[in-house]
């Protein structure tokens, strides 16, 4: 009854069953296998209000999902019975107004999609990740996505000013105002923001915009510890200010996989920095001219160099050479996925504390586990680390993947020692959804059941993402 009432609304192109449901019923990482009744893609706001009015009537579990590159299972059915609620036909960007630097954009519409629109105008959108050419903004926007540029811009709810959402009981809510100071009343698109669809279906977002900058430099800096890294963070920091835009962390073992994996990709050292434990990938974007970015870039870091703090420094030439060089640090989960299944992290520690916990962890996991590889990169700018712990050559796939539970205790109780995060910018999902319960603030945790509770009573909305039922 109710998928007929869905095909009605939608049309029956756009109600998709049986092979045609296949794609949406894997998360990208191949971790969860789901099930669903349908594949449900309506057009318009007003044909998902609608929709999601038939699903609370039948009390049918409804779980969104944009471009499907969710990293904890957020998008993936995990209970029946459910429809999937793909909004990739919501792509249309509404409006751009430069003069009030915001743009419109639904939710369906692709991250580089958005990028670009944003260029055509003069302008930069600087939400910037490995998946943008397939990842949507109403996938960014559920998760609060992070990436690359966090250090300057901040993560997506810091580049959101408004939003349309469809509420669990079908309502609409016309939250889409351009402006920067609105103190009438509680905020409501950060809850909304960051929920994995647990709270509402985001359909549209007012999104900020900024000037596009004359110039960008790019440097990939050998360095012999992660010290070194966070003592080179500082220095920059200190030397660009709010030009720093960029500031990854690569291990060794990180580049090597991905020349492996892509042989036509190259680290560019010779001699000892080609073999040096540690690089930063570096982005300076200047408002001035380009040559005041590349004279800021070389007289800082060269200080750097004549202070011992970097081993070496590769400064890219023009965009092809910087291009290059960000390809090599995006292609390191690419070259993860081609390499076989590891223990994945995505935590977030006070960058003060990045190095001392990579040191004590990896010896406590060693001392458990010899012979298992650290596979370490992430946005050390902000202190948001992918900690992964991948078989080497002591272990097969199914061995490691036996030691999950124990490496994420002794993983998450660092953390907590650290007073970091389990989770950074890939969101719980289902993957933490066990484990927040253990590391969450108990009252913190309260009150996310008492908003969900309040908002959604039915409990359609993504069902066993996030919270648990069992500890409520």
């Amino acid at each position: 009854m109710a998928l007929a009432q869905i095909t009605q609304i939608v049309g029956a192109d756009h109600v998709w069953t049986g092979q045609l449901m296949q794609p949406f019923l894997t998360d990208w990482r191949g971790r969860y296998q789901g099930d669903a009744l349908a594949v449900v893609r309506p057009a318009s706001t007003a044909e998902v209000a609608a929709v999601v009015r038939c699903c609370a009537q039948h009390r049918l579990a409804i779980v969104p999902q944009g471009g499907n590159t969710s990293l904890c299972g957020a998008a993936t059915p995990s209970q029946q019975p459910a429809i999937i609620l793909s909004l990739q036909r919501l792509n249309r960007i509404r409006s751009i107004d430069v003069d009030n630097d915001t743009m419109v954009v639904e939710a369906g519409c692709i991250l580089q999609t958005v990028q670009e629109a944003a260029l055509a105008e003069n302008r930069l959108f600087p939400l910037r990740l490995a998946a943008e050419g397939s990842c949507t903004i109403g996938g960014n926007l559920a998760t609060n996505a992070g990436g690359t540029q966090v250090l300057r811009y901040g993560n997506t709810r810091d580049l959101v000013l408004g939003l349309e959402v469809v509420t669990p009981s079908g309502d609409i809510w016309h939250g889409l105002h351009g402006l920067r100071k609105d103190n009438s009343g509680y905020d409501l698109r950060h809850l909304f923001i960051g929920s994995e669809g647990t709270l509402g279906i985001i359909t549209a977002a007012t999104l900020k915009l900024y000037p596009v900058p004359v110039a960008q430099y790019t440097a990939l800096i050998a360095l012999h510890s992660v010290s070194a890294a966070v003592q080179l963070l500082n220095h920059c920091r200190q030397g660009f200010a709010a030009s720093l835009t960029g500031f990854e962390l690569m291990a060794h073992n990180c580049l090597e996989a991905v020349v492996q994996c892509f042989p036509e990709q190259r680290i560019g050292f010779t001699g000892a920095s080609a073999q040096a434990p540690w690089y930063v990938l570096l982005e300076l974007s200047d408002y001035e001219s380009e040559s005041h970015a590349r004279e800021r870039l070389e007289h800082i870091l060269g200080q750097a160099l004549e202070q011992h703090i970097a081993l070496d420094v590769i400064m890219a030439e023009n965009l092809t050479q910087s291009q290059a060089l960000w390809h090599l640090r995006e292609s390191i989960p690419l070259a993860e996925k081609v390499l076989g299944k590891s223990i994945k992290h995505d935590i977030g520690v006070p960058t003060s504390q990045v190095a001392a916990f990579v040191e004590e962890t990896n010896a406590l996991i060693q001392q458990a586990y010899p012979g298992v590889e650290h596979v370490i990169f992430g946005h050390l700018g902000d202190g948001n680390l992918h900690y992964n712990v991948a078989k080497g050559s002591a272990y097969s796939e199914a061995e490691l993947l036996a030691l999950e539970q124990q490496v994420y205790r002794i993983v998450f109780d660092q953390l907590a020692k650290y007073q970091g995060t389990i989770s950074a910018e890939h969101g719980v999902g289902q993957l933490k959804r066990d484990w927040l319960p253990q590391y969450k603030d108990p009252v913190a945790l309260q009150l996310m059941h008492q908003i969900k509770q309040a908002l959604d009573p039915l409990n359609i909305m993504n069902p066993g993402k996030v919270l648990s039922q069992q500890e409520k």
